[in-house]
């Protein structure tokens, strides 16, 4: 019995490792017959775990969505991976998800073996989170939004907009992206008929219509996002030619506070936002690299107005 107990459990953490596996595949992974994995399969089902078998030469065993989540069977690289992230989870920017993530992290480490305890409590001890505590949205925001996107139907909430007043929009959304700090929805403006990006927290009454939109043809939600953080709400854009690799560049600016750009010999362009231009001078100096102002003029004279101030202050101006 105790060897029945322990096949059928690596049955279902087989099955949870593929999408599909073959009766033969099974067989050979336990060192069954294929007769004994259709009697496993039966145990499975009986225990309430839906497993669909498919008929034919490419037919097989699945396993199915049930009423309740079936325990997850990991292995070891898999459960400290689950418990690093379920600990960055902890202090996230979705309501709840937080103590949700806490909850589920107690339940793991109750069972995780002792050695990977260890091993999991090392990282969490010697590990600092230093993030920005960001802007927290709802979880049943997400979930309305997320649903909306899979089933292509309109969604229409009231939101407010940079210059402080609400107003009702109707979206049609592809896609959301999340920079760390905030939640962004990238969809197809109805009224304004035109690709736009909405702020998470700043939605609210968010209600998903019976309006089914086709799918059109939209630019990556990512680089459109990106671009629309990083540009759009600024007076400001500046491109600036650095003597640095992009990937080094890249270190040292945040996607959501500039683009860089592949150049050429050694050079990349920056590409940054901002309503200051000697706040912008002064950031792109700190970088440390040899710089190029491409655009705008304004930023050049800033950069020079920064350049006698600081020679100033070192008494060679």
């Amino acid at each position: 019995m105790e060897a029945t107990t322990e096949r059928v459990l690596r049955l279902l953490s087989l099955l949870q490792r593929r999408p599909s596996w073959t009766a033969a595949e099974l067989a050979a992974e336990l060192g069954v017959t294929d007769r004994s994995v259709r009697r496993d399969v039966e145990r499975l089902r009986a225990l309430g775990y839906p497993v669909h078998a498919t008929a034919g030469v490419g037919g097989g065993y699945r396993l199915g969505a049930g009423t309740r989540l079936p325990p997850l069977l990991l292995d070891d690289e898999e459960a400290t991976a689950t418990a690093v992230s379920l600990r960055l989870a902890a202090g996230g920017t979705v309501v709840g998800a937080g103590q949700a993530a806490l909850r589920a992290l107690a339940k793991l480490d109750q069972v995780m073996p002792p050695r990977l305890r260890a091993e999991v409590r090392a990282v969490h001890g010697a590990t600092e989170i230093l993030v920005d505590p960001g802007v927290q949205v709802d979880a049943e925001l997400l979930t309305t939004l997320a649903r909306a996107c899979r089933d292509a139907v309109r969604v229409r909430f009231r939101y407010t907009g940079r210059d402080g007043a609400e107003r009702e929009r109707t979206v049609e959304p592809v896609r959301m992206v999340a920079t760390g700090r905030r939640w962004y929805l990238m969809a197809w403006d109805v009224d304004r008929d035109d690709w736009r990006t909405f702020r998470l927290d700043r939605m609210r009454e968010a209600t998903a219509t019976t309006w089914r939109f086709r799918a059109r043809e939209h630019p990556d939600p990512v680089a459109y996002v990106r671009r629309s953080v990083t540009e759009a709400p600024y007076r400001h854009l500046a491109r600036i030619r650095m003597h640095a690799p992009p990937e080094r560049v890249r270190e040292l600016v945040p996607p959501q506070v500039g683009r860089v750009e592949d150049d050429r010999d050694g050079w990349c362009v920056l590409v940054v936002g901002g309503d200051d231009l000697d706040w912008l001078a002064v950031r792109v100096a700190r970088l440390g690299f040899e710089a190029q102002v491409l655009e705008p003029p304004e930023l050049r004279e800033a950069a020079a107005r920064l350049a006698r101030r600081l020679a100033a202050m070192t008494g060679t101006g």
